[in-house]
């Protein structure tokens, strides 16, 4: 039986989008098999063996936990053939007769799963080792696949790894889990017309990680506008140059720049709460994510090493995952790893707006749209003037258990010095 594997990140469930496959339908190790979506990204996973779809447990839309049951295979003749049984299976059979007796029992609870588990070669060599049979350890590596630790833990466990019976084995799906306990809701249709849609997907996800930062953290803000007069007449200048070479040279660019540098400075931010230990953790990497209006709902590509990438490289790098979250073709890996969030709604026509910060992260800055306002200036003769200036909103959010409000601010006015004025950003990336 081919489980939903651990997908790491702290994920446990995931949404079946779609299953390539039938029943009766042959298919060769690392053909796709399944289609799941998770918090995350949509993820494709292939199938570990060659064999026959026997049953498939799930159906698109359902919601599968780690470890339920998603297909049943059946080995080919030439998979069950002596021929094609590795040195390794053949060893791990010899070995049968030496194993403990519960291991021997649970070798019979499940003497008809002849499916071969995915694991590397020093892993076999271990679970020989320790009489451990693989078809009994729960995989925590992607697609299903067996690590050391997985059989050093089993060993040590041996009384406890006994599997269920049958009729003790979790549930193979579960579907239409509650994100947020709420009551009964009223009938509507008693007052009208209306429509049902399901709530699914990349909202699903969400929701929920949305629910739980906003019940987890004491959310405080703070809001300042940025003269980006000057800014954006560099920006202008070097537009169609960085065009060329196919990216954009956005305000989100220059805003990465600016954070990266404020993080250094103020390291509070670039960290996580570990409640359980009673620790804060420091992160010595700067990778910040960005968050992407899609049709399919919000998504957060993570852009890595920000500190050490030059302007050019950034608007290269931000333009293809932005591309890229709207066809839906980012990697787990491109989502993941983010230590600050920045979230533009000035593209769209937003202004002043107070963001939900991305749990675990400390803080997340929000951007509105810069508008041609009346502005008071003082002039080189220490007279005031009132002069057109472009004026962008910024809002910090930011969680009050770890850093306080004052520290909130000297962190904001670096970042509205480095935009401000583009030879202080050029000069004070670090």
């Amino acid at each position: 039986m081919f489980r939903l594997p651990d997908l790491g990140e702290g994920i446990h469930e995931a949404e079946i989008l779609a299953i390539p496959v039938t029943t009766g339908q042959k298919v060769v190790e690392g053909d796709p098999i399944i289609e799941v979506e998770t918090d995350k990204a949509a993820v494709e996973i292939p199938s570990p063996i060659t064999g026959i779809i026997e049953k498939l447990h799930v159906q698109p839309g359902d919601i599968a936990n780690v470890g339920d049951t998603l297909i049943s295979f059946s080995l080919t003749q030439e998979a069950e053939s002596p021929e094609a049984e590795s040195p390794e299976a053949k060893h791990e059979n010899a070995k049968k007769s030496t194993l403990s007796p519960n291991k021997a029992k649970d070798s019979n609870l499940n003497a008809d799963n002849k499916l071969p588990v995915p694991a590397s070669p020093s892993t076999r060599k271990l679970a020989r080792e320790l009489a451990v049979d693989l078809r009994l350890v729960t995989a925590s590596g992607a697609s299903g696949v067996v690590s050391a630790d997985d059989v050093r833990k089993f060993a040590e466990h041996d009384d406890k790894n006994v599997p269920a019976t049958p009729s003790e084995s979790v549930s193979t799906k579960v579907t239409k889990t509650p994100i947020i306990p709420s009551g009964k809701l009223p009938d509507f249709s008693k007052f009208g017309e209306i429509e049902r849609h399901d709530f699914r997907s990349i909202r699903r996800a969400t929701a929920k990680r949305m629910s739980e930062s906003w019940s987890q953290i004491p959310h405080v803000n703070c809001q300042d506008v940025v003269d980006i007069t000057l800014l954006e007449n560099f920006r202008a200048r070097h537009k169609s140059e960085i065009a060329e070479l196919g990216g954009r040279l956005t305000m989100t660019v220059f805003t990465l720049k600016a954070v990266a540098t404020a993080l250094k400075s103020f390291p509070h931010f670039n960290a996580s709460l570990d409640v359980e230990n009673q620790e804060i953790i420091i992160k010595k990497y700067y990778n910040i994510g960005v968050a992407v209006d899609t049709p399919d709902g919000l998504m957060v590509p993570v852009i890595r090493d920000v500190d050490r990438k030059s302007i050019k490289e950034l608007s290269l790098e931000l333009h293809t995952d932005i591309n890229m979250a709207r066809a839906r073709k980012l990697s787990r890996d491109q989502l993941s790893g983010g230590s600050f969030t920045i979230t533009n709604a000035g593209a769209i026509g937003g202004s002043h707006f107070s963001a939900i910060i991305n749990h675990p992260e400390i803080a997340i800055l929000g951007l509105g749209q810069a508008r041609m306002q009346p502005t008071v200036i003082t002039n080189d003769k220490g007279k005031h003037e009132i002069v057109p200036r472009l004026l962008m909103p910024i809002i910090l959010c930011f969680d009050h258990r770890v850093v306080d409000g004052a520290d909130a601010i000297r962190f904001m006015q670096v970042i509205i010095n480095n935009l401000q004025d583009p030879d202080d950003l050029l000069i004070n990336m670090i």
